[in-house]
This record gives structure tokens, C-alpha cells and sequence, in this order.
């Protein structure tokens, strides 16, 4: 196999696929990307044995063929080749020689035979999205997947139909991690109202959201009640899903919190980010005192050092003082899309409503904690 290609054409796909293969692997093919050179493309292919991921980009292809190589080791070479230059690829005798200009490198080859076959199992459901509506389901929420690998079912976005308020089918992402907890959702797609309800692991999440970061176009979402897979553009990524029942989590969305506050998202965000330097690393908790028309913000920590910010807000009701994680508010805060934020009070220890007035695309849920 013999190939040359522009060093930028083929950083950019390289990347793509190299991002999904494990740094660390006990078994030596799976650390490896395949490389297909045919008909003008070079294909690449790799895979984690939960991921796989399949492109393709326009080369001069000198002869056909296909082989496997170190997929971080060819990544690293190509990213620190002089911008402009162009890669030739040879393999040949179980070993794939890299030249470009006067840079010379030897990799050892494995069989394309010993790299596991790909799934193309049938995916019952198929329906189309756009790239800008895919990555925002997924901004909106991915902050909340859980890291926490013991409750494994709520290590992903939680991705199902459900019904609005006023009984529309809604395309509807969510995610937490017990602490906060993330919503967004969109008009049901056609051809999705028989889906599958999936959970799409936070690797695959974060993946999928690399590779929208310049996509413009319409992503092809092909589900069964294992994988889902998303092609778009020269790219064909394919994951399994978390194989768990995601908890109802609609009870925890409070619909009776009677105490509204409306403020200045910009303002209240950044006052929170200030005070919150002085809470402990540990707790991370900053103190909400509200009153009619004043709210404070204030934390302390162990060795006697304090802040507190006051900002103006619309609120009527009788004063209340509530404490929660900062880290956790920044997050929400965040992904509001307006220049107004409100939240939905009930009591100190009650879940708290947060959202853009106005926006029934997407809310959030914040746990309180005791300060």
C-alpha cells in the first residue's frame, strides 16, 4: 500500500480517530488504527471495543491496500511535521515507512486481518437532526452525566420521546448525577416517535461533541436497544449504549416551588464565581440570603476569611437563606441562554428550579446543601 497525502488533510481525520483509541490497552491491535487506501480515499478506522469510529478523506493513492499502525504514535508524528508538508505513506513487509520532506519514520505494521469486525448490525429506527440541534441537546446537559461509576446508569445522556405540557411529542435529553440535574429537549424529529429511550455513555457524548464542532449539515441517528450510531459529513461513529434503566427522573422536578426570583444571569454568575473563591475546596458552598428585591451572596471557610456580594433581584415573597454547591451553579448558570435567570424556591432543604423565563426548551434541577 502506497499513498500521499496533505499533512493538514490528514491531521484532521487522524484525530478523529485516534481521540476514541485507548492510551493504555492489554491487547496490542486495539491500540491501532486501520488505514485503506482505494479509489483516491484513504479510510481510517478505530475502536475501543464500546466505540468505532469510521473516516475517510481524499489522498493520492499510489497502491491499494490496507494495514494497521500505532494509531498515537502516527498521530503525533503527523502533528509535529512542518505545516504544508506532504506525508507519503508506504507499507510494505510488515512495516509502514512515513516520509515528508526530509523526516523519516519506520512503524511496525499488524495485520488488518486481527482487527476485531466492525458492527453494522441493523438499527431498526433511523431519523435525521441537525448538527446545531444535536450539539446543543448535548451542551444543555452533559455537565451533569455522573462520574460516579457505581451508579453506572447515569454515566451518559439519557436520550427518549416524552410529552409536553400540552401533549407534543418532544425529542428530550437529560442527565444528572443525583446532585443537579440537566433538560433539554426539541420537537420530536419525524421518523423518531418509535425510538428506543438509550443511554449514550459520556465517552461517546464527548466524542460525538468534538466531532459536531464543525459540522453544519444533518447528522443520520440510526438507534436499536444496544447501539446508536451517528454518520454525518465523511464521519461514522457507532457506539454501544449503557445497558440500565435511567431513574424516573421526573419526580425530582419540582412544579409547586411558590418562591420566584428573577435576576441578571450575567451579574448573579459572575458575583457567584467571586464570592465562591473564598468557600472551601472542599464544600465549595456559598449561602443565598433572599429578600424582597436584595439578594446576598456570601460563603466563609475555616480560617476565618469571608465574602459577600449583594445583587438586586425581583422577589416578593418572605426571606429565605439557602446554601448551594458553587461549582455546581456555575455549571447551570452557564448554559443559560437569556440575559434574565430564574429560580423556583420552595424551602432550604427542597430542589430548586432554575431556567431562562420563557424557554420550554430546557430547565434545571439543584440540590441544596446545608451551609
Amino acid at each position: 500500500m502506497q499513498f500521499t497525502i496533505d499533512r493538514m488533510s490528514l491531521l484532521r481525520p487522524l484525530g478523529h480517530v485516534s481521540s476514541v483509541v485507548e492510551r493504555r490497552n492489554t491487547i496490542p491491535i486495539l491500540s491501532n488504527v486501520v488505514l485503506r487506501a482505494a479509489s483516491g480515499k484513504l479510510s481510517l478506522t478505530a475502536t475501543d471495543m464500546d466505540m468505532d469510529i469510521i473516516t475517510d478523506v481524499a489522498c493520492a493513492v499510489g497502491q491499494d491496500g490496507a494495514s494497521t499502525v500505532s494509531a498515537h504514535l502516527l498521530n503525533d508524528i503527523v502533528k509535529k511535521l512542518p505545516d504544508g508538508s506532504e506525508v507519503q505513506i508506504q507499507i510494505a513487509d510488515g512495516h509502514a515507512q512515513i516520509s515528508a520532506g526530509r523526516s523519516s519514520f519506520r512503524l511496525p505494521c499488524l495485520p488488518v486481518e486481527d482487527f476485531p469486525a466492525i458492527n453494522n448490525s441493523d438499527f431498526p429506527v433511523r431519523f435525521m437532526l441537525t448538527a446545531a440541534d444535536l450539539r446543543d441537546l448535548m451542551d444543555t446537559t452533559r455537565f451533569a452525566i455522573s462520574t460516579e461509576e457505581t451508579r453506572y446508569y447515569l454515566n451518559g445522556i439519557y436520550f427518549h420521546s416524552a410529552d409536553n405540557e400540552n401533549g407534543a411529542g418532544q425529542f428530550r435529553a437529560v442527565a444528572t448525577d443525583g446532585h443537579r440535574l440537566a433538560l433539554s429537549q426539541m420537537d420530536m424529529p419525524a421518523g423518531a416517535a418509535d425510538m428506543p429511550s438509550i443511554i449514550l455513555p459520556r465517552k461517546a457524548v464527548g466524542e460525538l461533541r468534538k466531532l459536531l464542532d464543525d459540522e453544519d449539515g444533518e447528522v443520520q441517528v440510526s438507534l436499536s436497544e444496544t447501539r446508536a450510531e451517528f454518520a454525518f459529513g465523511s464521519v461514522r461513529l457507532t457506539s454501544k449504549l449503557i445497558d440500565g434503566s435511567f431513574p424516573d427522573y421526573t419526580r425530582v422536578i419540582p412544579s409547586a416551588n411558590d418562591k420566584l426570583v428573577t435576576l441578571d444571569a450575567a451579574l448573579f454568575k459572575a458575583a457567584v464565581d467571586r464570592v465562591s473563591i473564598i468557600s472551601s475546596d472542599k464544600s465549595r458552598a456559598v449561602k443565598l440570603t433572599i429578600t424582597p428585591g436584595l439578594l446576598s451572596i456570601s460563603a466563609h471557610n475555616t480560617d476565618a476569611s469571608s465574602a459577600n456580594e449583594e445583587l438586586e433581584i425581583e422577589y416578593q415573597g418572605e426571606a429565605l437563606e439557602i446554601g448551594f454547591n458553587a461549582r455546581y451553579l456555575l455549571d447551570i448558570t452557564d448554559q443559560i441562554q437569556g440575559d434574565v435567570l430564574q429560580m423556583e424556591l420552595a424551602d432550604p432543604g427542597a430542589p430548586s428550579l432554575i431556567r431562562t423565563p420563557g424557554d420550554e426548551a430546557s430547565l434545571f434541577v439543584l440540590m441544596p446543601m446545608r451551609v
